[in-house]
């Protein structure tokens, strides 16, 4: 586990220090109207990079190296990871609200064995609800899909 903390933090340090130099460039002063552009990612930056070098500081002193993932715990991950990548990947030719109704239904039943009259409630009612609050109301346009055309929009 100790060489993933350091993997990770190390390359946090090194995407923090990226938002940092990004972040002079633009400016991280205060102008006339309020603060640059670059303030406020500079800070958080900042931020990142010694939150992430504390983690490399506990993970060095850390006398065991227990396994960072055992083969128990990776199913259930997994179980998140292959049906959110499925969505992400279907946003594109089914439409954001499609592809999040797919993929709340099946993973409600899959995984929450939730009944189906909850799954339905939520795998419509939900991006029904996104789609009414974005496209209508704060005039947002998410990724449609065919069924969006099909609709008029």
């Amino acid at each position: 586990m100790r060489a993933v903390d350091l993997a990770t933090a190390s390359f946090l340090i090194l995407l923090g220090g990226v938002v940092v130099i990004d972040s002079l460039r633009i400016g991280i002063g205060w102008g006339t109207d309020g603060p640059r552009s670059g303030f406020f990612p500079f800070w958080l930056g900042v931020i990142m990079i010694v939150a992430c070098g504390a983690i490399c500081l506990q993970a060095l002193r850390r006398s065991t190296d227990k396994p960072f993932v055992t083969g128990a715990q990776l199913g259930p991950v997994l179980k998140v990871l292959w049906p959110a990548t499925l969505m992400v990947l279907l946003i594109k030719p089914l439409g954001l609200y499609v592809a999040a109704a797919l993929y709340m239904g099946f993973y409600m039943r899959w995984v929450g064995r939730h009944s189906w009259v909850a799954v339905g409630l939520c795998a419509i009612g939900l991006p029904l609800l996104t789609f009414l609050v974005f496209e209508t109301w704060f005039l947002v346009p998410m990724p449609k899909g065919p069924l969006e055309a099909w609709l008029g929009y």
